[in-house]
């Protein structure tokens, strides 16, 4: 003889449940709307540079000196080998120049100040910023030094209104990143090479912030519609209300912990709420295959039948799924952090919102057996009978 499944009230504790699940969501929307994202380099714009070590590259030292450059949220992580490393920072190099020539300029003395970085005119075809300052004339420009051609490329110097300019070969985007290579070499005693710099506009965040959220919306309704085809209307509500919970949660404690939010993380709730309504939809299933043969059980407690004989294949999911999130946090390095941050919260509640909130929330809606019942055949389905 097999043995009896031992039911698990799960809907039992659905009130205090319902509670927590309020309240938790209330102080996540809190976190969200007052403590705010920290948003990565993806949203916000930057830059990230791609340098080659001559010897295996010391990232403790290029993070130190990263950090006296006072640069916006910087990460350095090695990527193909060890000698290779990617620097990527929130901060744009042209401003990170010209903050680094003003305070050169100014430790020249005598009031010198950088007034302006303009555009070359059409006479200063090929170069590519054109520095306005003031209180420093050509020839004390020349005596300073200042303007080498190993940093600056060939330079061009003029006076117009009282200021002098000076047309630069070389972008101050070039002329800071060489900068903090030179800093790093210092640092480290290796050889730097620069393979790539690549820079992000704030505007081209926006549009990628813009059009995350869009594919979210657009997730949660194709969500909606597919499981009210699947299933009924009552089950896309509990669905939907479960999905947004487990979405608000993994949000909030990003801004509450201040994690870096980038389009990593972006893609892995994403991805959480393809995952997580795969287990609703697992334990919506056998709801509706019990109310179809139970039919004289109480609705609640076919809720609970269903949960206890899906339980098993639930909790070995979420737990190999964390498990392999919690491996990738570990070795897969800062990139990769934000992913498996937001996999693993997902993951966790994920299945507990399958459970109290999705299943919960259809049966406060009052799903009964009338909802889910076949419809009956039409008795001249198949044709009419001509027997006479």
């Amino acid at each position: 003889m097999t043995q009896e499944l031992k039911v698990i009230n799960f809907m039992g504790i659905r009130k205090y449940t319902s509670g927590f699940s309020i309240i938790l969501t209330i102080l996540a929307v809190a976190s969200i709307v007052f403590q705010g994202f920290k948003l990565g380099l993806d949203f916000t714009g930057g830059t990230q540079l791609e340098v080659q070590f001559d010897r295996p590259a010391d990232l403790a030292k290029i993070r130190e000196v990263l950090e006296e450059k006072q640069l916006h949220s910087p990460v350095a992580v090695t990527f193909g080998s060890d000698a290779d490393v990617m620097i990527r920072t929130q901060d744009q190099m042209s401003i990170k120049g010209r903050e680094y020539i003003a305070a050169e300029i100014a430790r020249l003395g005598n009031g010198a100040s950088l007034q302006d970085v303009i555009r070359p005119t059409r006479e200063q075809e090929g170069f590519v910023d054109v520095l306005v300052i003031n209180n420093l004339t050509p020839d004390q420009v020349a005596q300073s030094g200042l303007f080498d051609t190993t940093r600056f490329g060939k330079t061009i110097v003029a006076t117009k209104d009282n200021t002098t300019q000076i047309a630069i070969e070389k972008g101050l985007d070039l002329v800071y990143s060489q900068h903090l290579l030179k800093e790093l070499e210092v640092a480290t005693g290796a050889s730097i090479k620069l393979r790539s710099s690549d820079s992000v506009g704030p505007q081209i965040g926006d549009e990628l912030r813009d059009s995350g959220g869009l594919g979210m919306l657009c997730a949660f309704a194709l969500v909606f519609l597919y499981v009210a085809v699947q299933f009924q209307w009552k089950f896309s509500v509990g669905a939907l209300v479960g999905l947004i919970h487990v979405t608000i949660v993994t949000l909030a404690c990003f801004t509450f912990f201040q994690w870096d939010f980038d389009l990593n993380v972006l893609a892995a709730i994403i991805a959480l709420i393809g995952y997580s309504i795969n287990d609703t939809i697992v334990i919506f299933d056998r709801i509706r295959e019990n109310f179809r043969k139970l039919r004289a059980v109480d609705p609640i407690e076919i809720v609970n039948i269903s949960m206890t004989q899906t339980l098993g294949r639930s909790i070995m999911t979420h737990v190999t799924v964390f498990l392999v999130m919690a491996v990738l946090y570990v070795f897969g390095g800062e990139l990769l952090a934000g992913f498996s941050k937001a996999m693993m919260i997902g993951v966790v509640f994920g299945c507990y919102s399958s459970i109290y909130i999705a299943a919960n929330a259809t049966v406060a809606m009052g799903i009964s057996k009338e909802d889910l019942m076949p419809r009956p055949k039409d008795e001249t389905e198949g044709g009419a009978d001509l027997t006479p």
